[in-house]
């Protein structure tokens, strides 16, 4: 019996050692997870204070270039702070900078050489931004051709022409003097065209026949695409070049037969024209050349206590050692 008693005994002292143990064990709280909406706000914040940090630490001069170079003074590092530099802007020009209108010679210089058909025609743009150019063409057109080797002649009277479109200045950001652009028209004319007393070889007993295609009206539009450059060669005036190339989207289709020659257009199988041009500007912006404005948190002079001339105590420069930076962050 008093055996079992002690047995009892211990077994009480053994368990109210190691029950305690296990119940005083770690609890294990569970971690929830942070908000990923929430992460790119926090990451902008610490960025925020760490650059606020640094500027607060750091001092400042300007360099040659007129740059805003700023100093660690606990490093030494030189950084650039790129949140003071001005936004570049989008559109370096006005909106409305100019009207430019012209007159297109190619057709009368190719008539001195032979061409049997052409006229002339205008020209009115509107400059937006040194870079979009609506554009509006208007001109006349004829034509009175005996081909090589025939016994006929086709005349198409004086006949007007219109073409609407816009170009696109690649300089747009560069002087305004100099243009390399590429354009796109759409044009249409109304004619009409006619071949008198065409002669036709003689039927089986040789004798010529006589024809007559009387007075015929056509309608005919056309797109165009084209690429040029014009260049200013005194005060208002320019001068420029154009390479077309143009497509047929309809045409009226007499029974006659098709056209040999479209106002505008060119002949009625031809797929390439051009273009010279000389032009009159009309200004509507007298700043076309944007002023250079220093933001008030950018003094247009060294400041006084800053300056790089001044002693050491006023401006901590790197040393040998010191890595130089010139990111934005922090």
């Amino acid at each position: 019996m008093k055996r079992l008693l002690m047995t009892a005994i211990g077994l009480i002292l053994i368990l109210s050692v190691v029950v305690p143990g296990i119940m005083a064990q770690r609890r294990i709280t569970p971690v929830t997870a942070p908000d990923a909406r929430r992460q790119p706000v926090d990451s902008a914040l610490i960025l925020k204070r760490q650059l606020e940090q640094r500027r607060a630490r750091s001092t400042h001069y300007h360099d040659a270039q007129g740059r805003t170079i700023m100093v660690d003074t606990v490093t030494g590092t030189e950084w650039i702070d790129s949140t003071l530099l001005p936004a570049p802007p989008k559109m370096k020009y006005p909106l409305l900078c100019d009207v430019t209108v012209g007159v297109n010679i190619w057709d009368p210089i190719m008539r001195i050489f032979g061409q049997k058909y052409g006229g002339v025609d205008f020209s009115a743009s509107l400059n937006m931004h040194n870079r979009y150019f609506p554009t509006f063409e208007a001109g006349f057109g004829m034509s009175k051709n005996t081909p090589s080797g025939n016994n006929f002649t086709y005349r198409s009277p004086l006949a007007p022409y219109f073409k609407i479109g816009a170009d696109y200045n690649f300089l747009y950001n560069s002087n305004p003097d100099y243009k390399f652009f590429a354009g796109v028209r759409y044009g249409f004319s109304a004619f009409k065209y006619e071949i008198p007393d065409a002669t036709l070889s003689g039927d089986y007993w040789g004798d010529p026949v006589h024809i007559t295609i009387p007075s015929t009206s056509v309608t005919a539009g056309w797109f165009e695409v084209g690429i040029g450059l014009r260049v200013n060669i005194w005060g208002p005036f320019s001068a420029g070049w154009s390479i077309k190339y143009h497509t047929l989207l309809h045409h009226s289709s007499p029974k006659t037969g098709n056209p040999w020659y479209i106002p505008g257009y060119g002949t009625f199988n031809s797929s390439l024209s051009g273009a010279f041009t000389f032009s009159y500007t009309i200004g509507l912006n007298k700043n076309k050349t944007p002023e250079v404005n220093i933001p008030d948190n950018q003094p247009a002079t060294e400041p006084e206590e800053h300056s790089p001339r001044q002693s050491s105590k006023n401006r901590v420069l790197p040393s040998d050692n010191d890595e130089v930076s010139t990111d934005s962050g922090y």
